[in-house]
Order: structure tokens, then C-alpha cells, then sequence
């Protein structure tokens, strides 16, 4: 998913604890934010996490159950279920800004400083304490979790240096805060937590419960305001995986993922998360950048049938799952064949076409864990489900439409060479004129401004190809291409 920055507004005027006072600002904890900024969104029937496609009725429900009640939460699911997407929009429930007692690492409200710093800090100032203010973009912190991962990252440790200035072991101003405490007043996520050590996992118990941190003995009692977010598979995320049963039971909630459900959450999700898209950028922007060529709406189907069918796969294994950038990567590798190809022959403005999809299989095998029975085999089964869903597709485009003036020109032993270098002028000629073009146009879904070389060629090409695979008409595989053929 590719986020617009966030238009933020004016920072607030307060400076100092007095200042902050008489703006008539009250102290909120995280979860208390996140409970009426949702509530009140809800109300306005207003957008709640922006840019997650196909969740509605199912998980953001959950996820909203569990915001309300205050809970601690995991997510559950396969690898390119939208997990980390979705956690990440959770901080958009924030307050806009937030006021913190400036140059406090863990972001202290000034109403309430608690670390050893910033009750010295009050104490001296009184109501001139200093106040800075921090945006919720700022408010989010992340940890992927990997075998490697300590506890003085996530929670801290002694600072030798701080110690080498002259300060002794026992003072609390010698700790150096981990990510955890880091992002206190914030929303914190911990990305496949089963893959944490359990001595790990152990030091998370009284972030979650207690609300306080312990850094190599050090009690230090700080009332952290968190809400805590983890993803995991819900393969490892049970007592015989990788998690420890107490610091399971701290997660007030658990949530379950999935992927796209129906065809129109698969191509909305393309289409929302696919960098190379010419109708998004606009003709002028992509011409500079040389990066972005069309994608019709029958190849952007097709992709999203194609990864329907991988899932489904009985070759896949079905526990690791598909993930949602496989199809993401199907339709920038697909554009991109485009792109190459305009570059080598000229083409003013490429527009994929059938014969830029087998480009893709190579790229996605890597994407995919195959059942052990299938080695060897993993390009031979794509292959086959990438022809499926051309024909899928075809049928649900073009399969009612009368075709003949199309197999009319294969009736005297025409010959039709296509290929990922076959610029579309050249592809048209040796169709030659077309009656009813338009229709065939018109059936993959290409309309007003859709009149170009490229466009014509993509539709005819893909034609072709659901002819051939329905066998009415024959193709032979030449180097870096076909030839259609009675």
C-alpha cells in the first residue's frame, strides 16, 4: 500500500505547563483516545482504517470490539494478510497531537511526569515546566521479531556509557530506554511474535499487565500508557508452537485474518496497491518517469484470479498461504514487461497484454512454498493455473460474444506472431481490420479514452488467447513469443 503523507494541522500554541493548563487541555490515556476518537468516527459513520480493503464485515468489527473495550491485541493469520497495514492505521485514532514534557524520552504527559528525569525536571520548574508536542504519526513504534531480538531492545539496558560519565550503577538515570518504553502515550507493535526467544517473551509479561518495566534489577515502576499489538501465524501462536501460554493470556483479544474473500476484494486490492499504474499517475507522470505503463482491467482479473487459484491449489502448501503481494508483484511484473518492451521498440504508450503474464511465473515462484511432491514441478503448475485464469477470465468477458469475424481471419491459413517484444502496431497489421473491434474492446472493459494502438492490441491478443484455450484455435510456441494458427 502506498500512504499519501498526512496533512497535518497547525501545532498547538501551549510552551509550558502553565500555557498548557489555561488552553483548557485534559490528560487522556492512549486507550481512552482511542476508545472516543473511534467512538465518535463510528457515530459520523466516518472511515475508521483507511486503505484496508475486504475486511469490513468481518475482522474490523473484531478489531473495533476490542479498541472499545481497552484490550491488548493479537492478530492472527498468514503471511500478506494486511496485518501490519492494519495495525499501523490504528495509530490514525490517536489525538492529532499530544503534549509531552520536552526532551523526555518516553514522552512524559506534563501533567503527569513519571520518569526520574522529569519529576526532577517538575520539581525545579513548577508550572514553566517546558512542553513539546508530538504528532500521532510520531506516536507508533515497531519491532519485527526475530531470534537475535534482546531484552534491553525492547525494554532497555544499563548505558556504559553513562556509567564511564561518573554515574553510579544504581542510578536509574543510567538505564537506556528500549523501544517499548520509547513509545510510551503511543501504540506499539511486536510483527510475529512467536519468533521471540520466551526469555523474550517473559519480559513482556509485566509491560502487559503491570504496566511497568525491569531493566537488570532495576524496579523502576514506570506506569507505561501503551496499547501493545502483535501478529503472528496461527500456526506458532498456539501452546505447541512458539509462545508461551502466560504472555498468551495477557492479549485481552484475539483476531483472525484472511485474505480476500471474493474477486472484487482481490482486484480492489490490486489496483490499490500496484506502484505501476498509468491511469493513477497520470500519462504525463508516467511518461517522465519511464516506469508505469497501463494495465487493462482484463489482465488485472486475470492476476486476480490466477492468485485465487494458487491459493486454492492443492500443490501449495497451504499453511505458509499465498500472500497479497504475490499478486501485487503479478501486476507491476506485468507492467513492467510493457515498459521494456516500449523501450526496445519505440512504443509511445505500452499497455500490457496477454503475452506480458507468462513473464510473471518465474518472478512469483520464489513467492510460493510448494507441497514436497510438487519439487521441481513449480513452474509446470503456475504455468497451467496462470492459463486457467486466462480462460476464466475470458469467458467472463468475451465467452457470449460472437467472435466470428475474428476466427474469420485465420479461415484461409492466416498466421498471427505475438510475442513480449511484438510492438502493437505490428501485432494490428497482421490482424488487419476487425469488425465489431469495438465490442471486443468494450467486453474487457476498455472505454472512452481507451483508443490507442496499445489498447486495440490488448484486446484482440487477449481474444486470441481465450479462442485458443477453449480450442478453436491453435498456437504454436516459438522463441519469446506464439504464433495463433487454425
Amino acid at each position: 500500500m502506498h500512504e499519501s503523507p498526512t496533512q497535518r494541522s497547525e501545532t498547538p500554541q501551549a510552551r509550558t505547563l502553565r500555557e498548557l493548563r489555561e488552553s483548557g487541555h485534559t490528560y487522556r490515556t492512549v486507550k481512552a483516545e482511542i476508545r472516543e476518537n473511534l467512538l465518535a468516527r463510528l457515530r459520523a459513520r466516518e472511515p475508521r482504517f483507511p486503505g484496508i480493503v475486504g475486511f469490513d464485515e468481518t475482522v474490523l468489527p473484531h478489531l473495533e470490539r476490542a479498541l472499545l473495550a481497552g484490550h491488548d491485541l493479537v492478530l492472527l493469520g498468514e503471511r500478506g494478510q494486511g496485518k501490519t497495514r492494519l495495525i499501523r492505521t490504528v495509530t490514525g485514532l490517536l489525538d492529532e497531537w499530544t503534549p509531552v514534557i520536552d526532551g523526555c524520552e518516553i514522552n512524559d504527559h506534563p501533567y503527569a511526569p513519571a520518569c526520574v528525569r522529569c519529576l526532577k525536571l517538575a520539581a525545579e520548574q513548577g508550572e514553566d515546566l517546558p512542553v513539546a508536542w508530538k504528532h500521532r504519526d510520531e506516536r507508533y513504534g515497531e519491532k519485527l521479531a526475530t531470534p537475535d531480538t534482546s531484552v534491553g531492545d525492547l525494554i532497555g539496558d544499563v548505558d556504559p556509557i553513562k556509567i564511564a560519565e561518573g554515574r553510579t550503577l544504581g542510578d536509574p538515570e543510567t538505564v537506556h530506554y528500549g523501544l517499548v518504553p520509547r513509545t510510551n502515550r503511543g501504540v506499539f507493535s511486536v510483527n510475529e511474535l512467536p519468533d521471540l526467544a520466551e526469555r523474550i517473551q517473559v519480559s513482556l509479561l509485566n509491560v502487559l499487565e503491570e504496566r511497568d518495566i525491569q531493566v537488570r534489577g532495576y524496579n523502576l515502576r514506570l506506569p507505561l500508557d501503551i496499547l501493545l499489538i502483535a501478529s503472528a501465524n496461527p500456526e506458532d501462536y498456539t501452546n505447541r508452537g512458539r509462545i508461551i501460554t502466560p504472555l498468551k493470556d495477557r492479549f485481552g483479544a484475539e483476531i483472525r485474518t484472511h485474505y480476500p474473500l471474493t474477486l472484487e476484494y482481490e482486484l480492489a486490492l490490486i489496483r490499490q496497491e500496484s506502484a505501476l499504474n498509468w491511469r493513477e499517475q497520470g500519462e504525463d507522470g508516467a511518461a517522465e518517469a519511464g516506469l508505469s505503463a497501463e494495465l487493462p482491467e482484463h489482465l488485472v482479473e486475470t492476476i486476480a484470479r490466477f492468485t485465487r487459484l494458487v491459493r486454492e491449489s492443492t500443490a501449495v502448501d497451504s499453511r505458509s498461504g499465498v500472500s497479497a503481494r504475490f499478486a501485487i508483484a503479478a501486476a507491476e511484473t506485468a507492467a513492467a514487461s510493457a515498459v521494456r518492451r516500449a523501450a526496445l521498440t519505440g512504443e509511445e504508450r505500452p499497455v500490457a497484454r496477454v503475452c506480458d503474464l507468462p513473464g510473471v511465473v518465474p518472478t512469483l515462484r520464489g513467492k510460493v512454498e510448494f507441497e514436497v511432491s510438487e519439487e521441481g514441478r513449480e513452474v509446470e503448475v503456475l504455468s497451467h493455473l496462470l492459463r486457467r485464469a486466462v480462460a476464466e477470465t475470458f469467458r467472463g468477458t468475451l465467452g457470449g460474444m460472437d467472435l466470428s469475424a475474428l476466427l474469420d481471419k485465420f479461415s484461409e491459413g492466416a498466421r498471427v506472431e505475438s510475442g513480449e517484444l511484438t510492438p502493437a502496431t505490428e501485432l494490428l497489421q497482421q490482424i488487419g481490420p476487425v469488425n465489431g473491434l469495438s465490442k471486443i474492446m468494450a467486453g474487457v472493459g476498455m472505454g472512452e479514452g481507451d483508443e490507442s494502438p496499445g489498447h486495440a492490441a490488448a484486446a484482440l491478443e487477449f481474444a486470441l488467447e481465450g479462442l485458443y484455450l477453449l480450442r478453436r484455435l491453435s498456437k504454436d510456441e516459438v522463441d519469446g513469443g506464439a504464433v495463433y494458427r487454425t
